[in-house]
């Protein structure tokens, strides 16, 4: 990833605010290009976790990395990461780490993997950043303070969902199919599927990139953990989106969510309760 200077509106914040945001697209940036020099290469161990789940070297040293210039830079924050757990902290901030959120689509060397880094001050989201570190794109997303797209050597420009107003005229995306099937919820899949224009399975944090910038109408997870969901809010609701859970408000802990342009979430709601 480029390292620009953060958007010129986020320089404007206040100092502890502004500092942390700087550090924030730093650490995204650094934690993306080591999974990036790692990315269809033989460098690579692939380990199965607990949870069957695949885990990389890729995963680890970009996690390690993030870590590191957090600690670095602002020891009394917290921090939790998908590999190394909870670093607990004595400020009200808490970084939250995936280094690879999408580590299938890595492994198979597709391109559309993401790095997420979400900023919480106490329980509440206040910063957000989908990185996708091949495509070299980015989002930054600041309660406050907007909702910021780059790709490449591009100047920063403000991202917005899209207008569109009816999930049959849109693009709906998801992660993993069976994970509908593994919350029980196979049925609620089929009817989005079948009532949104187009259906694609890109999803991870990309899919949210998607809807951010106005390129995908919904993006829905049926399981999920804090460390996929911290970056999201920030990012989709700044954009001008709606980002909840499937029972109600956004909630870092609630194992689901749901992110569209506001205009279809309603729709989206009613077919996973139906």
């Amino acid at each position: 990833m480029q390292q620009h200077a953060i958007p010129e509106p986020l320089q404007k914040l206040d100092g502890q605010m502004q500092g942390r945001l700087e550090l924030a697209w730093k650490v995204a940036c650094q934690a993306a290009e080591v999974t990036r020099s790692y990315f269809r290469s033989d460098r690579f161990q692939i380990e199965r976790k607990n949870d069957r789940t695949p885990v990389t070297t890729a995963d680890r040293q970009a996690e390690l990395t993030a870590r590191q210039i957090v600690s670095e830079a602002f020891p009394k924050d917290g921090i939790l990461g998908e590999e190394y757990g909870e670093q607990p902290g004595t400020s009200e901030y808490r970084w939250i780490i995936d280094p690879i959120d999408g580590t299938k689509s890595f492994i198979c060397g597709v391109p559309l993997y993401s790095t997420l880094l979400g900023l919480m001050r106490g329980d509440e989201p206040v910063a957000g950043i989908i990185a996708i570190p091949v495509l070299q794109e980015a989002a930054f997303g600041v309660h406050g303070g907007g909702c910021w797209y780059v790709e490449g050597n591009n100047p920063w420009k403000q991202a917005r969902v899209s207008s569109v107003g009816q999930l049959r005229e849109g693009l709906f995306v998801s992660s993993q199919v069976d994970s509908f099937e593994r919350r029980g919820a196979h049925a609620a899949y089929q009817k989005l599927q079948s009532t949104a224009s187009i259906t694609r399975t890109w999803g991870d944090g990309y899919g949210y990139l998607l809807v951010a910038t106005g390129r995908a109408e919904a993006m829905v997870d049926p399981i999920v953990s804090p460390w996929d969901v911290a970056a999201i809010e920030p990012v989709v609701v700044e954009a001008g989106g709606r980002c909840t859970s499937w029972s109600g408000p956004f909630n870092l802990h609630a194992g689901d969510l749901i992110g569209t342009n506001g205009h279809v979430h309603q729709e989206v709601l009613q077919l996973l309760s139906s």
